[in-house]
């Protein structure tokens, strides 16, 4: 209960959620304060229409981003890598008769199995019940690497980054490859560092130009759904840097 209750104040306080609620508020107000209402309306589907632009969501990926592509070519010094999980999945497809990701995680499961090819090193997915279980599926199904570790419990960063040193510290490791989406990167990094790991980097869906020319400022949904993702880490990177400072948490889970 307490986690859909989290993703519900998540969804509403950021965008496009909390951009139709002003506009909806103004659009009420209208009737009597015309002006303020108006205001409130143009504001509203002013910023979704910026949002919606390639142009803006390539300027926030790029303030969400910390961390360049892992140069496979120069020595990791690891010895496991950790995919997180994140980005969404079904829970059965119909086209594979069984459990599919999507967007972020596919993502970060293609590079997590590249960077598995390229190193030999063995895998742990860590995720929220059949989340890491579709991690899990999605490996061996559509890239042929096998997962060493599954872990099942996680709900959020904190718990990847704690129950991923509990599992790897057990066996002796305390040095990995973090593969996480580019603008998740920073956040999760500070998680895994003060769950005493250390990490080498490695970004999947970095930052690389896609729309040109007049394109990069037409509306798209696609837009919308990397500025949404780019906000949502600015204000976590933020909200957790202020918890720690101010010593009220360690962590924002």
């Amino acid at each position: 209960m307490i986690f859909q209750l989290r993703i519900l104040l998540r969804t509403l306080i950021l965008p496009p959620a909390c951009l139709l609620i002003l506009g909806v508020v103004g659009l009420l107000l209208a009737r009597r304060h015309r002006r303020l209402g108006a205001g409130l309306a143009a504001i509203s589907l002013s910023a979704l229409w910026l949002l919606s632009t390639p142009v803006i969501a390539d300027a926030l990926q790029r303030m969400a981003d910390h961390y360049p592509a892992l140069d496979l070519a120069l020595p990791v010094n690891a010895r496991a890598i950790v995919i997180l999980g994140g980005g969404g999945y079904r829970k059965y497809a119909p086209e594979y008769g069984g459990p599919a990701p999507e967007y972020a995680m596919y993502d970060r499961l293609a590079y997590g199995a590249y960077v598995a090819r390229r190193t030999g090193l063995p895998i742990l997915v860590t995720g929220r019940g059949m989340e890491a279980v579709t991690m899990q599926v999605s490996l061996a199904r559509d890239f042929r690497v096998q997962t060493k570790w599954v872990d099942e419990a996680a709900e959020d960063t904190y718990d990847n980054a704690h129950d991923a040193a509990r599992i790897l510290q057990a066996v002796g490791i305390t040095r990995v490859i973090l593969v996480t989406s580019d603008t998740h990167l920073r956040r999760a990094a500070q998680e895994f560092e003060a769950a005493g790991l250390r990490i080498v980097p490695a970004p999947a869906d970095v930052w690389a130009p896609r729309e040109i020319g007049t394109m990069r400022y037409v509306p798209t949904a696609t837009g919308l759904l990397r500025s949404y993702t780019a906000v949502y880490e600015l204000v976590g990177e933020g909200v957790r840097d202020l918890l720690v400072a101010t010593h009220l948490r360690s962590t924002v889970r």
